[in-house]
């Protein structure tokens, strides 16, 4: 599975009252490795920052004013994304500024050439509800150095994302990796058809226990389990 983490700098906040791209940075990472191919370029927006967003990146008119315009990178951007998977964290903002930018070009949008989005911010709210989940925040989580991280900068960012997003997904992905290359090793199967396993139902002191646990989780999260959605009702299943 190719994937490109993904990172933008732009103008300010707000793409469709006229404010762009200023920098592009992107990470490759083909079957959860990081390849060394990446893309990156600053932009000349054709307009000053906002000066809150300037405080941000430290990206000045004058030092874009030399820069190619978004409409002469867009090919080569959108050459480098084409079929992958694409990691940004808060997805809506860079994929609605992209959109914006190449709207501009009559061309049609980010999402089309990409065979998908996947959003750390919306992993990380899923995993850590109630923490914090800006990307100083998920570098802390995961043991993730970003004292070399002054100012944003798209390139810096999408290469901490890359990592946080190889550790936050770490989980049962590679246990399951590391399975199956156990098997191609010439591992043999262990035949289980003849075993008979015996079914311990739970009493109705355990099942009473269980599910003030339940309830405690349910409370905790805000949501109910996931399991009870997917076995609503689990003796049903024995």
């Amino acid at each position: 599975m190719r994937q490109i983490v993904l990172d933008t700098e732009t103008t300010g906040l707000n793409a469709r009252g006229g404010d762009r791209v200023i920098e592009i940075g992107c990470i490759e990472i083909d079957n959860r490795r990081l390849t060394g191919r990446n893309f990156h370029r600053y932009i000349n927006p054709e307009r000053a920052s906002d000066p809150d967003a300037l405080k941000v990146h430290g990206l000045t008119e004058e030092f874009l004013a030399d820069k190619p315009k978004f409409a002469e990178v867009a090919d080569e951007l959108m050459n480098f994304v084409a079929g992958a998977e694409i990691v940004i964290h808060n997805a809506a903002f860079d994929v609605g500024f992209l959109d914006a930018e190449l709207a501009r070009l009559r061309r049609g949008g980010f999402g089309e050439a990409v065979a998908g989005v996947i959003d750390t911010l919306h992993i990380s709210r899923e995993l850590n509800p109630g923490k914090r989940h800006n990307l100083d925040a998920l570098c802390e989580r995961y043991g993730i150095s970003n004292s070399h991280r002054v100012l944003h900068g798209a390139l810096l960012d999408a290469q901490l994302l890359a990592e946080v997003y190889l550790a936050m997904t770490r989980g049962q992905e590679t246990f399951f990796t590391e399975a199956e290359e156990t098997v191609r090793e010439g591992v043999q199967a262990v035949d289980l058809s003849a075993l008979v396993f015996k079914v311990l139902r739970a009493s109705d002191d355990e099942v009473a226990a269980h599910e003030v646990v339940m309830k405690a989780i349910e409370k905790e999260t805000k949501k109910p389990p996931i399991w009870t959605q997917v076995l609503p009702n689990p003796e049903s299943q024995l």
